[in-house]
């Protein structure tokens, strides 16, 4: 008999319906096949290497972990994997990532700290018997190698698993060789550090020296037994670590890579392709000017090839540097106003566009996504499209509203599309444009069907949603409002896709009008609209929140004597902010795992929107929650706050919850802290994410004076 499940446990059980839809695809150059990751069901956390032969148009497993691990396929990983996949977001298991070489006719993964590789034409998998446990395996593009990672050192093997050696560490210690430090890997989006020439004859190969940065000790106080982990966490205003780069040859040569490391000591982008020499991408430590730079293979030497300053920040993004075939810098830029793509020195793409990332570079065209930027003519709220630009101007790939994303090489292209009309990903394979095969999702279909409204909210014209219960109906009466914002950078949350709401939609069914408003600092409209926080995270953010609601007052029932707000990391500490700044408008907030104190959070992000904290103290007092005035506020204005932490979470630690509370007590104002044993910055563990949301509820509820039942089965 088939377990019914309320919405809150299938919520939890599948990663948010994440589990069974396909992803992380790879097109072989010769155009004859498709590599991905799936699992083999809407439940299933293990994920299979799969390939789609597009000759016969059948889907086959390449890879099956339960097969190579067998004994029921447990894993084991190791502190380096355990970090990798926390600042990846990464909660699947078995196979989460792979590398292949540049006719992907070989794969190499980890499984568990061991090193396997894959024959993508014959289907067959096989482990390598080498030093565990092995971190980010990549094979050499000419197929004969494989480099990875262990011990804190690169080592290199043959495909056949002989003549294993290192070439590069390791030293011991604090340093690591060919590993992304926290600050990459967490806020640069590079989670690598070590890239193959295209000849496969040597490596470029980060060095990472930690000594110089602060530790904190993250503690299991569940566990008093156990010693706390020592994590070396760069908070603003504190040392980095030191990154260096070399050329290292498989022969045991070794060339230092020299750039101003004290002018641009960043270092956020490699790309070693056949299009031309090394090109590395260095940012300034206030991240307001940047060098794009070409590497001299035989002096380790770095020729400028393009700068860039701006007076706010300059951001990184997905696909760039790229370079076209013959040779032309490829990147995104904000340029008059909009943000836009240039090839060489010419900019092409307009205000109408907002350029999100560089998808592919071939001869004729570069691949890219984008949404709508400012001078779009009738932009569609939450869209994002792809575009190929070449010969015959810029084409819109995607046809249908929605979301979508591809990756392309050897003429075809694998369109991954999302929309308010399918929960999950569509994924068709283009060839020359047209549909010629389909992969299939696994995903679990939901208990619940989401109903969102997108709208523009009010004279800023905030992309908002609006869920309502289901089977609301216009004489039901105002309902209480639940805010569900994140608000901060590099969260759009408000997009044309059914999935993104599910969990709006069951909130909304437990009586509630949910309005997510994605204001001033989130991206997809203009670069104007993203930089606005610069300084001011608290009054900006928080401010558009209060616009949104008021204004989408006059078209939706809303009962704005009942409005509560939640949220977690940025939106966390947005949700605080609310109740404590704006308790005339806020009367409950559930905040978890927020950022209350900025000097407490990371280097490269704190950074770039507040500055250094030595340099700008009254910036930071004025953007914290523990010297927020709304503390020492008349008893009248308390509301009710609930905040929820992660105990082992090394990204926000438990200190900015701790501060929080204690700054609450030490000012009178009640409140709720629900601390989570062993949960890191995601809740990936499916008991703990469904009583979460249960628990909010009731929190939620309780507050603002509402019946305590649930829709539905409670689970």
């Amino acid at each position: 008999m088939t377990e019914e499940l309320s919405f809150p446990r299938q919520y939890a059980r599948t990663q948010r319906f994440t589990l069974g839809a396909p992803r992380a695809f790879t097109v072989s150059p010769d155009g004859g096949r498709v590599v991905f990751l799936r699992s083999r069901s809407g439940t299933d956390r293990s994920s299979a290497l799969w390939v789609l032969d597009l000759t016969t148009g059948r889907e086959r497993v390449a890879a099956d972990p339960a097969a190579l691990l067998g004994d029921g396929g447990e894993e084991t990983l190791s502190p380096q994997e355990r970090a990798r996949r926390e600042r990846s977001r990464e909660g699947s298991a078995g196979i989460v990532g792979y590398a292949v070489d540049d006719a992907a006719e070989v794969a190499a993964f980890a499984l568990s700290g061991r090193l396997f590789l894959a024959e993508l034409r014959a289907g067959t998998a096989r482990e390598l018997e080498v030093p565990q446990p092995v971190v980010d395996p990549r094979p050499s593009p000419d197929g004969r190698r494989i480099a990875y990672v262990c011990g804190g050192g690169l080592r290199v093997v043959e495909a056949d698993g002989s003549d294993d050696r290192a070439v590069a560490g390791p030293e011991g210690g604090q340093v690591t060789h060919g590993l992304a430090e926290f600050i990459a890997a967490e806020e640069m989006d590079r989670g690598r550090g070590y890239w193959w020439s295209p000849d496969s004859t040597r490596l470029l190969v980060a060095r990472v020296d930690e000594s110089p940065v602060q530790r904190w000790w993250i503690a299991d106080p569940a566990n008093p037994a156990q010693r706390p982990a020592g994590v070396a966490y760069p908070a603003a205003g504190t040392a980095n670590a030191e990154v260096t780069l070399a050329v290292v040859g498989l022969d045991g040569t070794r060339t230092a890579v020299e750039w101003d490391r004290e002018r641009y000591p960043y270092l956020a982008r490699v790309l070693w392709s056949a299009a031309g020499p090394p090109l590395v991408l260095v940012q300034a430590r206030d991240q307001r000017s940047q060098l794009f730079g070409y590497v001299n293979l035989e002096s380790g030497s770095t020729r400028p090839a393009h700068t860039e300053e701006d007076k706010k920040w300059l951001d990184l993004f997905p696909g760039v540097p790229a370079l076209t075939p013959d040779g032309r810098l490829v990147r995104i830029t904000d340029e008059s106003g909009s943000r836009v793509l240039v090839v060489g020195e010419e900019a092409l793409t307009g205000p109408e566009l907002h350029v999100r990332a560089v998808l592919d570079t071939d001869a004729d065209s570069v691949l890219f996504a984008a949404s709508a930027g400012a001078g779009a003519a009738d932009p569609e709220t939450g869209e994002i499209h792809v575009y190929r630009a070449g010969p015959e101007g810029v084409v819109r790939v995607s046809g249908t509203p929605g979301v979508h994303s591809a990756v392309r090489s050897g003429g075809v292209t694998v369109l991954s599309s999302a929309s308010l009309d399918h929960i999950g990903p569509v994924v068709r394979v283009l060839r020359d444009g047209k549909p010629v095969a389909e992969i299939a999702s696994y995903a679990a279909t939901p208990v619940l069907t989401a109903r969102p409204v997108l709208t523009e909210a009010g004279e800023r014209r905030i992309p908002a949603a609006v869920v309502l219960p289901t089977g609301y109906r216009e004489g039901d009466g105002p309902l209480p409002v639940l805010m569900d914002p994140y608000g901060g950078p590099h969260g759009q949350l408000v997009v044309r896709a059914r999935r993104a709401y599910l969990e709006s939609q069951w909130l909304a069914d437990q009586g509630f009008a949910v309005i997510v408003a994605d204001g001033r600092g989130t991206p997809g409209h203009s670069p104007a609209r993203e930089k606005a926080i610069a300084g001011d995270f608290a009054g900006v953010t928080l401010d558009d929140q209060v616009h949104a609601l008021h204004a989408l007052a006059g078209s939706y029932p809303l009962d704005l004597g009942r409005v509560a707000i939640r949220g977690w990391s940025y939106g966390g500490y947005l949700a605080a902010l609310a109740v404590l700044r704006r308790p005339d408008v806020f009367h409950a907030a559930v905040s978890g795992a927020p950022v209350t104190d900025w000097r407490l959070y990371d280097t490269h992000y704190t950074e770039r929107y507040l500055g250094h904290p030595a340099e700008q103290p009254g910036v930071y007092a004025a953007n914290s929650l523990v010297t927020d005035e709304g503390l020492s506020g008349p008893a009248a204005q308390v509301r009710p706050l609930m905040i929820i932490h992660g105990l082992a979470d090394d990204n926000v630690v438990v200190a900015h919850t701790l501060r929080l509370s204690s700054a609450l007590l030490a000012a009178g104002r009640p409140h709720e802290v629900l601390p989570l044993s062993g949960v890191t910055h995601m809740t990936p563990q499916e008991q703990v994410a469904e009583n979460l949301l249960l628990l909010q509820v009731a929190f939620l509820k309780r507050s603002l004076g509402m019946s305590q039942g649930l829709s539905g089965r409670c689970g």
